[in-house]
């Protein structure tokens, strides 16, 4: 239950409400108890076995001295204005407490209601904030269906199995302890036969109800790999059709989707359980208690009188219901628990990318940036093998080698998208480590390989990320980018949707709203990773014209395979399996003779 006290500590923030919805629950039990007690002076009128009872006795919380005094109550009605005026009175004032118990129940879950989608939404807003704060290394190891199922089909698991079971909890238990309290004022004696019996049932209930959370985790889990290759399939649809792989495809969904369904059949058949299970449970229970009862009557062991009994089987009959209820409350709780323990993997995820305790502000970018003895190891495979350069500001520095050098890793520590294995990086003699997050990455603009755009207008891909963006200045970024002629061929313009991912868009429109976007942001640091490959020839040129023009004065990190568009870098750095083999300028390399020269000729010959 470690996990459900996380989720209760969700409802922390609204102590009101829950106050509230349990003082309401407990007025409208109280008002139940009231009509359901009721049964006995209607029998009693009906069958003639009220006793004449003329003197009031003092008041204690005792079942005798309460029932005398009601009947001495009753019979002066009675004796005023007649048994039938009095069964009169006594069905208007059932009514009337019919009444209360329910408005008192309207009002409990009137004020439950935020509590639910309170609970559930600050749930999908930290799941929401800590998939934004976890290091990109997480997702590297993680499927991004499993995450995006955690994320909505968990959550919606946690809101139709815990959250949907917070009236039970709020109220059955009132309800039972309420009514087993008045019960065994009612009859000690039958009362505590009952506690003896209801534990045994619990138990039996219980222990099917704790084989639910292996079979729900089993479940939410294939769920997970369902999504993912739902998501693999639709990100690479292009591709299937080209291979003709459809098959291939289909047969692996079908497979996973059918073990799916089995798992599924079990969790649902052990869920089913609950309430045939409960259900014979508390009818034995209540034959038990009926002929224990009777027993009693008819022996004359008790003081219980026939109209009493039949009162105390009406008020116990209405705590089967409830206990149903918590039964099946706590067996969607089990379920719960599964999708929460996944939820949890998620909050409870290391963040190890994150502001030292002292770290400082940095708003400009003034020298230089160092590598010092770098390394990068990802899981077992060393990326990144003792780096030593320094970046001096307003370099234009060109980073090439074979695929696989470590390139983009290399420009990916800069902004800490990943932390050093070894050594430190420093930007102005601090290191990156002891310098705020966001302040670091405000010096930098980034331009992928592969342009990630959002299911938005122009505009807003174009302004993301820079606040209070003018259209001026986004025309103007889009212009340099030369992205101005299509966009305003659209037909809504600068307003125009672009789609999932800029879908309506072609590769090289893309990657250049993805360079306007840098532009606008108007970094101290430019990060380009093979900016213009996804661009024709013609755009090329005119989009590598401007990207030189922004580069003035700028420092400007260039990751090229085509060496042609950094022939006219301060510093080229060729790379060859995690290290810098060689630097220098295009003409100082071509005389090394070595690898550079070797890729130049390469592409000279191609």
């Amino acid at each position: 239950m470690y996990n459900f006290k996380k989720i209760l500590r969700y409802i922390l923030p609204y102590w009101t409400r829950v106050l509230l919805n349990v003082l309401f629950n407990f007025l409208s039990v109280v008002f139940s108890l009231f009509t359901l007690n009721m049964v006995i002076p209607f029998m009693s009128i009906l069958f003639q076995t009220q006793e004449e009872t003329h003197e009031l006795m003092p008041f204690r919380l005792d079942f005798d001295v309460l029932i005398n005094n009601f009947y001495y109550y009753l019979n002066l009605l009675i004796d005023s204005y007649g048994e039938v005026t009095t069964l009169i009175l006594l069905c208007v004032v059932v009514i009337l407490a019919s009444l209360l118990k329910n408005g008192f129940k309207y009002l409990a879950l009137y004020h439950l209601a935020p509590v639910r989608n309170g609970v559930v939404r600050d749930l999908r807003n930290d799941i929401y904030r800590k998939t934004l704060n976890l290091p990109l290394a997480y997702y590297s190891q993680e499927r991004k269906g499993d995450i995006i199922s955690r994320m909505t089909n968990d959550v919606y698991q946690i809101e139709i199995s815990i959250i949907s079971s917070l009236a039970m909890i709020f109220r059955d238990p009132i309800t039972i302890v309420v009514y087993l309290g008045w019960l065994l004022v009612m009859s000690p004696q039958l009362t505590l036969f009952v506690l003896i019996l209801l534990p045994v049932a619990g138990y039996i209930i219980g222990r099917i109800a704790r084989s639910l959370k292996p079979t729900a985790l089993k479940s939410q889990s294939k769920l997970g790999v369902i999504l993912s290759v739902t998501e693999e399939t639709l990100s690479g649809l292009r591709i299937i059709k080209a291979f003709n792989a459809e098959k291939k495809m289909t047969d692996r969904f079908l497979s996973l989707n059918s073990l799916y369904t089995r798992i599924m059949n079990k969790l649902y058949r052990r869920q089913d359980l609950a309430s045939p299970v409960s259900e014979f449970l508390g009818t034995t229970v209540f034959i038990i208690i009926m002929f224990f009862g009777g027993s009693l009557v008819l022996t004359g062991a008790s003081s219980l009188r026939p109209e009493i009994f039949i009162g105390y089987l009406a008020i116990f009959s209405q705590i089967i219901q409830p206990s149903k209820t918590f039964t099946k409350a706590y067996y969607n709780i089990q379920r719960g628990m599964a999708s929460s323990d996944r939820i949890d993997s998620v909050l409870g995820a290391e963040e190890t990318i994150k502001d030292s305790p002292h770290a400082k502000p940095k708003s400009d970018f003034l020298e230089e940036i160092c590598f010092r003895n770098v390394s990068f190891r990802y899981e077992d495979h060393d990326v990144l093998k003792d780096i030593n350069i320094c970046l001096q500001k307003g370099q234009k520095i060109a980073l090439v080698g074979q695929s696989g050098a470590g390139k983009s890793t290399f420009v990916d520590l800069i902004p800490r998208f990943y932390d050093t294995t070894r050594g430190e990086i420093t930007i102005d003699n601090i290191p990156v480590s002891n310098l705020k997050i966001k302040d670091l990455r405000a010096l930098m603009g980034i331009v992928n390989q592969e342009p990630i755009l959002f299911n938005d207008t122009f505009f807003n891909n174009i302004a993301f990320g820079s606040t209070n963006a003018t259209e001026e200045e986004v025309i103007r970024a889009a212009r340099i980018a030369n992205a101005h002629e299509f966009i305003i061929r659209s037909p809504l313009g600068y307003y125009t949707n672009i789609g999932d991912r800029g879908n309506k868009l072609s590769g090289g429109q893309r990657q250049r709203i993805s360079i306007a976007r840098a532009i606008l942001k108007n970094p101290p640091i430019l990060i380009l990773d093979e900016a213009t490959s996804s661009l024709d020839t013609e755009s090329e040129k005119l989009v590598q014209e401007a990207l030189l023009n922004v580069m003035e004065n700028r420092t400007s990190i260039v990751i090229a395979h085509r060496l042609s568009t950094i022939i006219h870098a301060d510093l080229i750095c060729v790379m060859h399996e995690g290290r810098i083999v060689e630097t220098g300028t295009h003409s100082q390399l071509l005389e090394k003779d070595g690898i550079y020269k070797k890729l130049h000729s390469l592409q000279m010959f191609s």
